[in-house]
């Protein structure tokens, strides 16, 4: 690791190789680019719609569908009576697909109607009668605590005393930090159409990160095995986590309606629909105290994170896991305990989101950091520098060592690059005159364990079909959803057949190509389906390399597609062990020793000879060893690490956040797709920086969500990006674990919008000091709205309006 980091200095930035174009991008600008809902309506086709609650909480006294069922065009109405099956669940089995007695959040689906037409579905729904008698609910964390309303058992992670170091430490500060949830807003909303087929089976294309759990609750749903259910996933219009688990029971309505009905039937919900049913990213309430030295060494740490789950389980107590693995974020703290429980509510279940827990606890950690520093009268990157993992001192506090740690090179060569140290300077002096528009910077770190923490997850199998012109076709279990995946994957095949990228073609994913997959999901697809793929290349390329070295000695009139159908001379066989002697993949050719030819003309002459030009690769990620009871060992294969400093502007009229600028440096190692790498690090930057500051979620006096639209629901828009963006990868050839060398983009440059957060709150203890005339620490909970800046830099005229 020493070489690696030596071959870095200054955190070396790799330029764009000139990288392949996304493999929809044409049709995607073209408006060709087909969705589930794109696919054309079938003769006989039905239009599906949802009957659901719209009470936290509540009893179903009656339900009558029969005005519905007298409405023309109205063909079927599913409710659970109709479901074999009527729990599922990714971790815990407790959801009812269709609630039949009682609700336990609004949004919860009672009722399914089928109809010819969207006019007679919607009157259909229109005449759907439910008597619901309102029953207490539980809205809040506190609320679910005082009640013992939980989901799961307490989970533990600690390291040293840290009672007894906190006792000791010469500094201590405690505080609360309140993250509230998002909604994942993707353009495409929840949906699948469901054909039964003449011999049995049930064909579903579907919305889903996870084809396999949604054929699976499909099966379940429908009451048959899982092998007359075919789950295929074209292309996501966008996924964020939101489809991970909660487009099962979306493709589970359509095929009970299509079952009942005996004829296709279609589930496209609106925007508004999908927000006020889905779950979103769990709410969390951490609790803290730290302990630290005169110089802002951090000693000892204690929290307890509290989350909002939902209704149901759902993935939460999984994404507590991973908040509680990544409260150290990139920091190393001797002394470490931290519990977490998932509360039982009355909301839409909550589930996976771009970062799963990972934000909450970096956003826990990142906080402190900035209070230690105002606290000690330091700078808060002086005091980051101090923490930060290094040698000696990098071992987590769930006993993993971080390996190829570039961390102090990044915020070393970052500090530099963004001009820290002048532009804090012209900050502190600007932020005197209080006629100004305060101004704050921030630079946060980000070490994001790739791996899902639950280890079986982290498998995937592949099929390569090579054909005799020498183009190929790819199956995986990745999924598609705008991030690139397949034109990651082509890239890998490409290389290790040493064919141009336009041969390689990345099939439709459907579980009856590649079974028992995991999701598209923890940043792991390219990193899982990839070396799938790259596996069963391997064993292609070992047979035709050994062809290749038999077909340089026989002459070319002798070569078995000259000789082969006359059957005159023996077949040329070949193991599944390369051969000895060194050959080249390599610009559509294969070359050993002097002899080259085609890499075409070689997959012709292996048909020919019988030898097989497709198989079957499975890759299980290596070296995982985590104890979820002990809450110790390696959960992830690498880390992938990356710095942030945001500089802010924030109108004192208004409390309105202008993010001035932001610079980025996110080690990718060896980037596959050096365009969609930095795609996907600004993408997942100004989504994060919407969670931190707009998007607010609103829910009415009864629970049923309120801002379910984009005329309520603020998500950024071209007009909040920050003024200067500069994001820059850097060149680390020490990640050598992972295929090709390369780093997973997906979430980890998320985690780096808490900047802008703690940028927000550097702003506006800035102005209280000056005030008050001594450090203030002011909370700020996710998101950091115009009004909740507002109020923290105006509390007493708050305090005034409010008491009068």
């Amino acid at each position: 690791m020493a070489d690696a980091v030596e071959q870095r200095p200054g955190a070396t930035v790799v330029p764009d190789p000139g990288s392949e174009p996304h493999d929809s991008s044409r049709t995607h600008v073209t408006g060709r680019s087909e969705y589930v809902d794109d696919r054309p309506m079938l003769p006989g086709e039905l239009f599906c719609g949802l009957v659901y609650s719209p009470f936290a909480r509540a009893r179903v006294k009656s339900l009558d569908l029969d005005r519905a069922l007298a409405v023309p065009g109205v063909i079927c109405a599913v409710t659970a009576k109709d479901v074999a099956h009527n729990l599922w669940g990714s971790i815990f089995v407790d959801q009812p697909l269709l609630a039949e007695k009682e609700v336990h959040y609004a949004g919860e689906v009672v009722a399914v109607l089928g109809a010819e037409s969207r006019d007679a579905l919607a009157k259909g729904l229109a005449a759907v009668q439910v008597a619901w008698e309102k029953l207490p609910a539980i809205r809040t964390i506190d609320q679910a605590v005082a009640a013992g309303a939980f989901i799961g058992s307490e989970r533990s992670i600690a390291r040293g005393d840290a009672s007894a170091a906190l006792a000791a430490a010469p500094h201590r500060l405690s505080g609360t930090v309140v993250i509230e949830g998002a909604d994942h807003f993707y353009l495409e909303s929840q949906a699948a159409v469901a054909y039964p087929r003449h011999d049995g089976p049930m064909e579903v294309h579907s919305s889903t990160q996870h084809p396999t759990e949604t054929q699976h609750v499909v099966a379940e749903a429908l009451g048959v095995p899982f092998a007359d259910v075919v789950c295929i996933a074209r292309r996501l219009g966008g996924g964020f986590g939101g489809k991970e688990s909660q487009a099962a029971p979306i493709a589970a309505y359509a095929a009970l309606v299509a079952r009942k009905s005996g004829r296709p039937a279609r589930l496209a919900i609106s925007k508004d629909e999908d927000m006020i049913i889905t779950g979103k990213r769990n709410p969390f309430q951490i609790r803290y105290q730290v302990g630290f030295d005169g110089e802002g060494r951090l000693l000892a740490l204690q929290a307890q994170l509290h989350s909002d789950g939902g209704a149901y389980a759902d993935l939460s107590t999984a994404i507590m896991e991973r908040a509680l693995l990544h409260c150290d974020n990139a920091y190393f703290i001797p002394n470490v305990q931290v519990q977490g429980r998932v509360c039982r509510t009355n909301h839409h279940p909550h589930t996976a989101f771009r970062g799963f827990g990972g934000p909450k606890g970096v956003a826990m950690i990142e906080s402190i950091l900035e209070d230690v520093a105002r606290t000690l009268g330091k700078d808060a990157l002086d005091v980051r520098r101090l923490n930060v993992y290094a040698p000696g001192r990098d071992v987590t506090h769930y006993g993993q060592q971080v390996e190829n740690n570039c961390l102090p090179e990044l915020f070393d060569a970052l500090e530099t690059r963004c001009e820290y140290r002048r532009r804090r300077a012209d900050i502190e002096r600007w932020n005197v005159h209080p006629a100004n528009n305060p101004r704050g910077l921030s630079m946060t770190a980000v070490k994001f364990g790739i791996s899902f923490t639950t280890r079986h997850l982290n498998q995937a199998n592949a099929l390569v079909n090579v054909h005799r012109d020498g183009t190929v076709q790819v199956s995986t279990g990745a999924v598609e959803m705008g991030q690139g995946v397949n034109a990651r994957i082509a890239a890998i095949v490409a290389e290790r057949l040493g064919v141009p990228t336009v041969a390689v073609r990345l099939m439709v994913t459907s579980t009856e190509k590649n079974a028992n997959t995991s999701p598209t999901a923890a940043s792991s697809g390219t990193d899982l389906n990839g070396a799938a793929a790259a596996a069963a290349c391997d064993r292609i390329r070992a047979r035709l390399a050994g062809l290749a070295v038999q077909l340089r000695d026989i002459p070319g009139d002798q070569w078995p597609s000259r000789v082969g159908g006359l059957g005159t001379h023996a077949e040329l066989r070949v193991g599944d062990t390369a051969p000895a002697e060194p050959v080249t993949f390599a610009d559509g050719r294969v070359t050993v020793g002097g002899f080259s030819l085609a890499f075409a003309e070689l997959a012709r002459e292996a048909y020919f000879s019988r030898i097989s030009l497709c198989d079957y690769g499975h890759f299980a990620t290596p070296h995982l060893g985590f104890d979820k009871v002990k809450g110790q060992g390696r959960a992830f294969l690498y880390y992938t690490q990356g710095v942030a400093a945001s500089e802010v502007e924030v109108d004192r009229f208004t409390g309105e956040v202008k993010v001035r600028r932001v610079d980025m440096l996110m080690d990718m190692g060896r980037p596959v797709n050096h365009a969609l790498d930095v795609g996907q690090v600004t993408g997942a930057f100004v989504q994060g920086m919407g969670w931190v500051t707009t998007e607010h979620l609103f829910y009415d006096a009864d629970g049923l969500l309120v801002s379910h639209s984009p005329s309520t629901y603020k998500i950024p828009s071209v007009q909040d990006t920050p003024r200067v963006f500069n994001a820059e990868l850097v060149f680390n050839p020490g990640n050598t674990v992972n295929v090709r060398g390369t780093k997973a983009a997906g979430e980890p440059p998320l985690l780096l919008s808490l900047s802008v957060w703690t940028a927000i709150r550097d702003a506006v203890m800035s102005v209280r000091g000056r005030r008050t005339g001594h450090a203030e620490l002011v909370p700020m909970a996710i998101p950091a709205t115009a009004e909740r800046v507002l109020r923290a830099l105006e509390p007493e005229a708050f305090a005034t309006v409010e008491a009068s």
